[in-house]
Order: structure tokens, then sequence, then C-alpha cells
């Protein structure tokens, strides 16, 4: 983080006294499943100094480029946080969580949080006073989401100490949904087919199982059935079908051209959408 070399004292000053307005257990978690802790304790009035009115104002806050968080069953998702913090008193460092829940201030009331590997990256503008932030949150869904909130809705939680350790904070700056990824499939048989001939197109939705992680059939959901000519780029859509108990679609359509023939799910509030690559199949 860039700040004016004269604040140097002061902000080493602030993150010791931020040190220790922690309780113990959040100082010494060391799984990231602790930014729950850190969260509630950050925005419990037993943070101390803080100001009462929270002079640091924080703005234009993008998650993710402002699209979905999208989470399969392996690997890690980066996701850049950015944001403005104002405050006339200049700022020495802030923090970033996502979270999920009621109530901020209380384990109890967070469902789920998130936190960063590194405090984010904040640097003065041309104006005394506001800074451009960056966060980063490395997410992996494999152990940060398996017992750690679920699908849906969370919030951006930002805190700030100014260069006199003065703490500041809001526990809903922005939101955004973190989505289960989903996979879909679309086969078309007979091939080839007589024109004119009935053919059967079987398919199956699958999402994200964080508990398990693998994918699993995703029940009665709709999904289209679309087709588009050898000929054309464009899809139409024939029928909307839906999912049976293990996830599977299966639907039948007469066979009049040449073309290819796909399923696409438009998504949940939990699930995002997915489309299968287009079965071709042959007329004759």
């Amino acid at each position: 983080m860039r700040i004016r070399v004269a604040a140097a004292a002061v902000v080493s000053g602030a993150v010791v006294l931020s040190a220790l307005a922690l309780p113990v257990a959040a100082q010494a978690a060391e799984k990231r499943t602790g930014a729950a802790v850190k969260l509630s304790s950050f925005a419990s009035t037993s943070v101390q100094p803080r100001d009462s009115s929270g002079n640091t104002k924080f703005s234009h806050a993008v998650i993710n480029g402002g699209k979905d968080i999208v989470l399969g069953t392996t690997g890690t998702k980066s996701v850049t946080v950015t944001y403005t913090a104002t405050n006339a008193s200049g700022i020495a460092l802030t923090e970033a969580f996502l979270w999920q829940g009621t109530d901020s201030s209380t384990t109890d009331g967070i469902t789920g949080g998130l936190g960063t590997d590194d405090d984010p990256a904040c640097t003065e503008t041309a104006t005394q006073g506001t800074y451009t932030c960056k966060a980063v949150f490395n997410i992996h869904p494999a152990t940060d989401m398996k017992d750690n909130g679920v699908a849906g809705t969370w919030k951006l939680f930002l805190g700030a100490w100014d260069l006199y350790a003065n703490a500041s904070y809001n526990d809903d700056v922005a939101t955004a949904s973190i989505k289960k990824a989903a996979t879909l499939t679309a086969n078309a048989t007979p091939e080839p087919v007589k024109k004119g001939k009935t053919i059967t197109v079987t398919g199956k939705l699958a999402r994200a199982n964080w508990s398990t992680g693998k994918y699993a059939g995703y029940v009665s959901q709709p999904a289209k059935l679309q087709f588009r000519k050898k000929s054309s780029s464009a899809y139409t859509t024939l029928k909307t079908v839906k999912t049976n108990s293990t996830g599977v679609l299966k639907t039948t359509t007469k066979a009049t051209v040449d073309g290819y023939y796909r399923y696409v799910f438009a998504g949940t509030a939990t699930t995002a959408a997915a489309t299968a690559p287009g079965d071709f199949v042959d007329v004759r």
C-alpha cells in the first residue's frame, strides 16, 4: 500500500492497535474460515480506538467486474474487488471481507465469511484523502465453501484505519452473487435420420456440490431445447423441458433439415447458467 512517508509511524501504530483489538482466537486462526470471526470482531463495539461516526467513507465498489462469482469444485478463483476510500485525515490501511448473513457484528449472524490473503492495496489519488483500492480474494471452493456459507447473495464489508488510528467500517458496501458452476450436455439420436422422422434429444444438467466436491444432477429445472440450421448461426427455441430426479433431460422432435440441437439452462439465484454444445444431426 502506498502512503505518505510522514505517516509511517502512525500506520505501524494502527496495525498494532488493530491486532490488539481482535480476539486471541481470531489472531491465532490460520484457516481462511476464521474470516468470519475477524469480521465480527471488526464490526463489534469492542474494537478500540474507533470513531463512533466512522469518518472513512467507501464508494464505487465493484466486485469481480460486476459479474457473478461462479465456483466449481476444485481449483482457485481469484476475485478482484475495487473501491474508493475517502477520509480527510488520511487512510493508513483498509481491510476487506465478503460475508453472508444478517449481522456482521456476531459470529452467529454470519453464515459465511471470506478474507483476503494480503491487505488491500490502496493508492492516494491527486485528491488528498481519497484513495483507490484493490483487494484480491483467492477462493478455494474445496475448502472455503465446503463448510463456509452457501450460494446466493454475499455482501462486501470494508474497514479502515485513518492516520490517527481511528477505525471505520461499512458492512454492506456492495453485493455479489456467488453461484455454483453448472454443466449441461445434449445428444440427439439417431444419427443420421430420415427427413420427417422423430429424433430423441437427451442431456444432463449437473451443478457443483461444495460439500461432496462433486457435480450432482440438478432436479426439476427447466432447460430450453434449441435448434439451428447448418447454414445458420442463430438458434431457435423449440420447447422447454424439465430435468428428472437425476438431472436428466429427454424429449423428442421431428427432424426436417440438417442442423444442431442443444439445451440451454438460464440459471438460478444459486446456480450459474449453462449451455450444452450443439449436437449435429444429418438429415437424409
